[in-house]
Order: C-alpha cells, then sequence, then structure tokens
C-alpha cells in the first residue's frame, strides 16, 4: 500500500487521461470518470441576496436548511437548520418513500420555522451521480454508498421530489438547483474566497468538481464561459485503470460491498471503507499468527465493526496508542504493546494510502486548471469537505503536503467549508436566481436591437420613397437622402490608360497616389503614401486644411521625383457634395468628425486650386471630384461590368448606383445613366425610423459633434458602433449587472471603444480570455460572465448595423430591377470599409438580409481593392476619355 511518488505521478497522469476521456463526446459513453456537466456557471460576486431553502440528502445525515444570504456588499449569510434521521428502510426501500419522506421532512422544518406562507427557491444537493442537462433537473445514474432506493435509478430525482412536495398542498417551493454536493462545497467556499474554483470532498465517498472551459466540454452546447464539472471520481478504476495499484483486501472489500466492481477507487479512500480494510488486513494478520498471539474475536470477523472514527482515533497524537488499546479490547481482543503499535502502524498506512491517491487525482486536476489558462503559476483554491478530512487528525496535512510536492508549479490555499455543501445548495440557488433575474434586464437591453423582418421591410419601403424625393425637382430640397448627381456617366471600358494622381480625404488619414494604367490588359500599378491629418487642422480654418493639403502633395512629388509633371488629377472627397459637373463639387456638410471652418457652401475644387496657387511650386490639372463611394464602384466596375452600386462600410456609411438619366430631375437629358451619390447616412434625420431608434442611439447622437444629423449612419458606421456599446455598457453597470456595478473612469471616456474592438471581441477564433484582455486594455476588469455579455452586445450592436445596411441594399436593387423591368436582376455591389472588411459577421448577415428582402435579385458583394484611390484615378482616366471624344466629335 506505499506509493513512492514516481507511482503517484503515473497515477496523475491516468486520471488526466480519464479526465480527457469524460469530456470528450465519443469516449464519454465508455469512461469510468463520467466528468458531469453541473450547469453551474458562475460564482458567487457578493451581489446574491434573498431568502433560500436548502436539502442536503447523500450523507450519514439529511439535512434542512434556511439560509438568508443578505447584500449590500456585506457579505453575510444567516443559517437555521435540523437534521433528520435517514433510516436504512427508507434509504433501501422503495423510492417514492424516500421522496415522500423528504417532503415531509421539508414541511415539518417550514411549519416549525413560520415559512409555510412564503414561496422561496430551493435547492437540492444530492451526493449521487446524475446526468444535467439543465441546472434543475438531473437524472441519478446510480445510487453509491449505502443508498440503494429502487425505482429511481434512470429518473428525474428533481421531478420525484417536486412530485413529493405537491402532496403539501400548504408549502410553495421552486426548485430552483439540483447541485452534488462538492459543487456545494466549491460554491460555499467561493463566498468567502473568490478564487475557490475546486471542491473535493473525502467523507463517506470521495468527489471533487472543478471550473472547466466550456470550449473544452463537448457534452454541452456552447463554448463561452466556463461550467463547473462533477468529475465523479470515486468510479476511477473501475475499467480496470487502477489493477495493479489494488491489492488482496481491496478485492476482498470490494466483493462485500453492495456495488461490487463499482466506485473502486472511492474504496482505496473514503470513510465508508478504511475502517473496513484495517479490519480485513488485522484479521490477516491474526490469521499468520503476526497478531494477538494468533487469537481471532468474533468481533474481528465481522464486517464493519471498525469504523473510520476508530481509525482517526487509533492515529492521535500521544493519545493514539491508549485509543489502540481500549478499541481493540471492546473488540474482544487482548493486545500487547507490540499489537497496539503494529495496528497503530497498520492505519496510518491504510489512511496515507487514502491521502495520496486523493492528492494525486486532485493534482491531476490543478495541472489542468493551469494549462487551461495558460500559466507558468497558478493560483487557485480548494473548497475541502468530509469527515474523513474533518475528523482524522493527520490527514490534512498529509494530503496537503504530497499536493504541493506532486504540483510545485501550484500555489493552492485548503479552504475548510464551514456548515458544509447545504449552505452551497443555498449559494448556487441565489447565484442561480441572480443570474436569472440578470439575464431578464440584459435581455430586455438587447432586444431594443433585434429586428424584425415587419421592422426591416418597413425601413427598407421608407428608404425607397427617400430615394425618390431626393430625385425630383420639387422635393429635392426637403429631401433628407440628397440624391447627389456626380456627373460620372461612363463606367471604365478597358482602354483607359495613362499616369494620373488622385488624392483621397475622408478620414483620419490623407492619401496621396500615384496611379498608372495600362489600356488593353487592365493592369493598374499605384504608388501612395500615408499622411496624417491632426485635429487642429481638421477643425481649424479651411485655409490651413487646403495648405496642409498642398504640403503633403508637394511632399509625394518630391518623394516620387515628379515635381515640374502636369499631371491629370482625381480627387476623392467623402463628404456630401454639391455637383453641377465633374470637376466642381460644393460641400453642403462636414461629417465624420471634420469641423474646418468657411468650407461649407464652397467648391472644393477652386480650394484647392488657390492652394496649389499660394504656393506656386507645380500646377496640377484636376479633372474630377469624386466621392469615395463612387470610387469603389469604379474600381470594381473595372473588373466586373455588372457592378453598378457602391457602398461604403467603414467609419462613416453611404451608397451609390447607377440611375437612369431619364429619372434625374436635377440634371438636363434623358439619355443614358449616371451615378447618384445617395448619402444616405442621413435618412431618418426626418424623424422616419425613430420607432427603431434606441434610448442609445439617442445618447450617441446627443454626444456627437453634429447632433440630429446624420441618424442612419449613426446606427450603422464604424464611427459610432463602438460608442454605442459604450453606453450600453455604462447602462449596464449602473444597473449593476456588468463589472460588479463598478464604472471605471475609462469607461466614462468618449471614443474609448473603438470599432476594431467589436472586430476583436466577435471573432470566432476569441477565447473569452483574449476579450478580457481587450477589456482589460480598456481598463475594465471582467469576469467571465462579464465577458458573455459584452460579447453579446457587441454581437447585438453589429448584426443591428448589417441588417439595417442590408435593408438599404436591398431598396436600391429592387428599383433597379423595377426600373429596368426585369422579372431577375442580377448585380454586383463594390464594397470597401473597414468595418465590412474587418468584422467577422458583418458581410454574412449584410448578404442575408438583402437575399430575405429582395429575393429576386441576385447580389454579388465584391470587395473593392482600393476603391477611393484607384477608383479616382479610374474616373480621371474615363472622364479624359470622353472628353477626348467629345473634342474629336
Amino acid at each position: 500500500m506505499r506509493l513512492s511518488d514516481e507511482t503517484l505521478l503515473d497515477i496523475m497522469a491516468r486520471f488526466q487521461a480519464e479526465m480527457q476521456k469524460g469530456l470528450g463526446k465519443d469516449t464519454n459513453p465508455t469512461a469510468s470518470v463520467k466528468m458531469l456537466p453541473t450547469f453551474v456557471r458562475a460564482i458567487p460576486d457578493g451581489s446574491e441576496n434573498g431568502e433560500f431553502l436548502s436539502l442536503d440528502l447523500g450523507g450519514s445525515k439529511f439535512r434542512v436548511l434556511k439560509v438568508q444570504v443578505s447584500e449590500e456588499g456585506k457579505r453575510n449569510v444567516q443559517m437555521e437548520s435540523q437534521f433528520y434521521p435517514t433510516p436504512s428502510e427508507i434509504i433501501r426501500g422503495n423510492g417514492s418513500e424516500l421522496f415522500d419522506y423528504v417532503a415531509d421532512c421539508l414541511a415539518d422544518f417550514m411549519k416549525t420555522k413560520g415559512l409555510k406562507h412564503k414561496k422561496l427557491p430551493l435547492g437540492l444537493t444530492f451526493s449521487f451521480p446524475c446526468r444535467q442537462t439543465k441546472l434543475e433537473e438531473g437524472i441519478l445514474l446510480s445510487w453509491t454508498k449505502k443508498f440503494k432506493a429502487r425505482g429511481v435509478q434512470g429518473t428525474d430525482v428533481v421531478s420525484c421530489l417536486t412530485k413529493a412536495i405537491r402532496k403539501h398542498k400548504d408549502i410553495d417551493v421552486d426548485i430552483l438547483a439540483l447541485v452534488n454536493d462538492t459543487v456545494g462545497t466549491m460554491m460555499t467556499c467561493a463566498y468567502d474566497d473568490p478564487y475557490c474554483e475546486v471542491g473535493v470532498i473525502i467523507g463517506t465517498g470521495t468527489n471533487a468538481c472543478y471550473m472547466e472551459d466550456m470550449s473544452n466540454i463537448d457534452l454541452v452546447e456552447g463554448d463561452e464561459g466556463r461550467m463547473c464539472i462533477n468529475t465523479e471520481w470515486g468510479a476511477f478504476g473501475d475499467d480496470g485503470a487502477l489493477e495493479d495499484i489494488r491489492t488482496e483486501f481491496d478485492r476482498e472489500l470490494d466483493l462485500g460491498s453492495l456495488n461490487p466492481g463499482k466506485q473502486l477507487f472511492e474504496k482505496m479512500i473514503s470513510g465508508l471503507y478504511l475502517g473496513e480494510l484495517v479490519r480485513i488486513i488485522l484479521l490477516k494478520m491474526a490469521k499468520a499468527g503476526l497478531l494477538f498471539s494468533g487469537e481471532k474475536s468474533s468481533a474481528l470477523h465481522t464486517k464493519g465493526k471498525i469504523e473510520t472514527r476508530h481509525v482517526a482515533a487509533m492515529e492521535k497524537y500521544k493519545e493514539g496508542l491508549a485509543n489502540t488499546r481500549e478499541i481493540l479490547t471492546d473488540l474482544g481482543l487482548e493486545p500487547s504493546e507490540a499489537d497496539c503499535i503494529a495496528v497503530q502502524h497498520v492505519c496510518t498506512i491504510v489512511s496515507f494510502r487514502s491521502a495520496n491517491l486523493c492528492a494525486a487525482a486532485l493534482a491531476a486536476i490543478l495541472t489542468r486548471l493551469r494549462e487551461n489558462k495558460k500559466l507558468a503559476r497558478l493560483r487557485t483554491t480548494v473548497g475541502m469537505d468530509g469527515t474523513v478530512y474533518k475528523i482524522h487528525p493527520q490527514y490534512p496535512k498529509r494530503l496537503h503536503k504530497v499536493v504541493r510536492r506532486l504540483v510545485p508549479n501550484c500555489d493552492v490555499r485548503f479552504l475548510l467549508s464551514e456548515s458544509g455543501s447545504t449552505k452551497g445548495a443555498a449559494m448556487v440557488t441565489a447565484v442561480a436566481s441572480r443570474v436569472q433575474a440578470q439575464r431578464k434586464q440584459i435581455d430586455e437591453v438587447l432586444a431594443l436591437f433585434r429586428l424584425t423582418r415587419e421592422q426591416l421591410m418597413d425601413v427598407q419601403s421608407k428608404m425607397r420613397t427617400e430615394f425618390e424625393y431626393g430625385l425630383k425637382k420639387d422635393t429635392h430640397l426637403m429631401a433628407t437622402v440628397k440624391m447627389l448627381p456626380t456627373y460620372v456617366c461612363g463606367m471604365p471600358d478597358g482602354t483607359e490608360k495613362g499616369k494620373f494622381l488622385a488624392l483621397d480625404l475622408g478620414g483620419t488619414n490623407f492619401r496621396v497616389l500615384l496611379v498608372k494604367i495600362r489600356s488593353g490588359r487592365r493592369s493598374v500599378r499605384m504608388y501612395n503614401k500615408i499622411f496624417a491629418i491632426p485635429l487642429e487642422i481638421m477643425q481649424g480654418t479651411g485655409e490651413e486644411l487646403f495648405d496642409h493639403i498642398v504640403q503633403c502633395i508637394a511632399d509625394f512629388l518630391d518623394y516620387m521625383g515628379l515635381k515640374g509633371a502636369q499631371l491629370p488629377l482625381g480627387f476623392t472627397f467623402s463628404f456630401p457634395c454639391r455637383q453641377t459637373s465633374i470637376d466642381k463639387g460644393t460641400l453642403i456638410e462636414w461629417t465624420k468628425g471634420f469641423k474646418a471652418t468657411d468650407c461649407e457652401g464652397e467648391d472644393m475644387v477652386d480650394m484647392l486650386r488657390e492652394a496649389i496657387k499660394r504656393r506656386n511650386e507645380f500646377d496640377l490639372d484636376i479633372v474630377a471630384v469624386v466621392n469615395d463611394t463612387v470610387g469603389t464602384m469604379m474600381t470594381c466596375g473595372y473588373e466586373d461590368p455588372n457592378c453598378e452600386i457602391g457602398l461604403i462600410a467603414g467609419t462613416g456609411s453611404n451608397m451609390c448606383y447607377m440611375e437612369e438619366m431619364r429619372n434625374i430631375e436635377l440634371v438636363e437629358g434623358d439619355e443614358g445613366k449616371m451615378c447618384i451619390n445617395t448619402e444616405w447616412g442621413a435618412f431618418g434625420d426626418n424623424g422616419c425610423i425613430d420607432d427603431i431608434r434606441t434610448r442609445y442611439d439617442k445618447k450617441v447622437d446627443e454626444g456627437s459633434l453634429n447632433p440630429g444629423k446624420q441618424r442612419y449612419e449613426k446606427m450603422t458606421s464604424g464611427m459610432y458602433l463602438g460608442e454605442i456599446v459604450r453606453q450600453i455598457l455604462i447602462d449596464l453597470t449602473k444597473q449593476g449587472l456588468l463589472f460588479r456595478g463598478q464604472i471605471s473612469e475609462r469607461l466614462r471616456t468618449r471614443g474609448i471603444f473603438e470599432t476594431k474592438f467589436l472586430s476583436q471581441i466577435e471573432s470566432d477564433r476569441l477565447a473569452l480570455l483574449q476579450v478580457r484582455r481587450i477589456l482589460q486594455q480598456l481598463g475594465l476588469d471582467s469576469t467571465c460572465e462579464d465577458s458573455i455579455v459584452v460579447k453579446e452586445v457587441c454581437g447585438a450592436v453589429s448584426r443591428r448595423a448589417a441588417q439595417l445596411y442590408g435593408a438599404g441594399l436591398a431598396a436600391v436593387v429592387e428599383k433597379r430591377r423595377q426600373d429596368q423591368g426585369l422579372e431577375y436582376l442580377k448585380i454586383t455591389v463594390g464594397v470597401d470599409g473597414t468595418l465590412y472588411k474587418l468584422h467577422p459577421h458583418f458581410s454574412r448577415i449584410l448578404q442575408e438580409t438583402v437575399k430575405e428582402l429582395a429575393p429576386r435579385c441576385d447580389v454579388t458583394l465584391m470587395l473593392s481593392e482600393d476603391g477611393s484611390g484607384k477608383g479616382a484615378a479610374l474616373i480621371t482616366a474615363v472622364a479624359k476619355r470622353l472628353q477626348q471624344a467629345q473634342k474629336e466629335d
């Protein structure tokens, strides 16, 4: 029975393999260590409060408990409890009688405590292996220890108990949780020490549970967060994995037990068996004449005569020998001094082996936790309970010492569970009712962002109406969606060639490009340089802005060695402009954080020409001023002639498309097509979509540079989504549903929650640990649960954005289909923008929405490779080609 460290490390490795088997979907059915999911996902966070009932069935005593958990940050728990006997005729009789007895005891308790008229949630601690599919149900797999009630195996113990309780018309109890006693132990300790994530019981039986990553639990849907796993380690070895460790004494004990061949690990460890092992060994020694001068008493022949409490007494420091003499004498033996020393020695060997085996399995769990968290060192707490651990004088320190030797890279604190697993069941119930209430509040917030099909169809038809307003002469001035003519009338035909300069202004970066287009082979080569635009220039005067732009152009021309060349130039300018020709663009208003003075109402091309004159170093032929959306459409149109729509889903939100000239009342002529820059970001500025704007959208709008403007953009674009998320997180935190109710200074800061974080947080490849890291960068200390909620919030906000985009796009493709009188339209949309490119689900949801709302359109989304730069050059090239053709005419 002596196990070397080498053997223990080997057992530890075997147990690790068994755990893996129990967690795998395909290997679980044949695994002996069942690794049962408990559906306990959260440990107490201190905000639990209320009155709860708790029952504890499974040990040597049965107990009913009332637990009052109080709030206000004071973690105090008051308990009143009552023990009831568990007569063996009840625990080995008929199942329904067992549950009737439990219900009677509960009713008796509620009567004596005056609780009959309250509706109370109840947690049931049930210390037997159960397969759970939710927190409040459990199918009994097998009875263990001394229990053997008929007709219960394979049924749901919660519904059995509920049925029995219903017979008492005068009590109203709601069973919220079925909890294994190890889980109860872990929860009780976790209430006092948030580091606690393992529970171990060494009592009548033995078992352990721990918090496992959901992504490793094949038997339960979902990868988010963690769940407590009840290992049921007592059955380790039932498949023969420990045969080399088991001795003849273990085999004899097993044969005489209630469940031969089952719970073999438990039979080497737990309190129900230690005394019996000692008895079997002493009997063999007596028979061999090694003890009591070969005399054997009838008591020594009787099963169960030596109990674990005797073993504990015999090993007691100082009094142990005297206790041993007394116990042996009571068994009708006449021990000598030497006999007493030998018997004491046998006790030590048996109980030490028990502690060793426990330590090996626990070390395997701790190693697993450490590896899950990818840590070099793990700091954790193990909640302990059980009579052997509590009453045996040497057991705890032996166990601790061996565990620390086997896992030197884990700093383990062992915490004795006060008042044991029953308080834990009440804690699980308290956490369950807290989580239930919180979930409801969170769902109410997320529901505001869920759009029904009807709502989306409504957005689609309103958008369509706004298109018509913007195109018509008499309603154009009042229209919110401006439908600006761009004077881009042709798509590239492949004959374009030459060198062109392109400028791209529209976000925080400004780019200058040299684009070389070669005809015939449709090849484009580009050289570019990116320049930052400082905030003081974005929000300074118009002259300063354009002088800065010209400075950047000069730097680029120097850099490329093109100082003297007079090149045709295309200017991508991603702000709403009213154009009267392709090279004239009057700024209607700044968006996206730009605020330079003396620009609105001015022609941007003139302002650029003036600035070039002021510098007086070079001259450029400004051929076209282009919106980035149009550039995107052109770039894709160069590759795919079917492309007649451009879409931007980035910092801002916009769309353009090729419209029939006959529908554009603002421009003379009815022949051919012209690209219309819709400027749809302003959709809803007249209040037409107020029914789907949430209080969070209003908050974001109020705090923006242009309140009341660009409402659709503010619900869909990258500049604002993170800000919507931040507003929701603040609100949830104020309600105490996140970050333990603590709003960090960072969270109060506008704009810290960048949209790129949404893309990262929602990435399927990111485990919650990484989500927590992103939140930590924002100064938010989040629990696992917090991270799940943040991920859900991000998902709700970005999903709505993609659906709203989809509804807008559906409106334009349906319009194109009807205008061309087609039954079925095949069309390509050129798309650009960081939100579309980087967000893991945006493009999919956008596509699904268009398909649902415009079923007769086959829409291909094509990612534009560098739309705004290349597009501006292509438009310039097309314009040059058309100018040339006009001259020749």
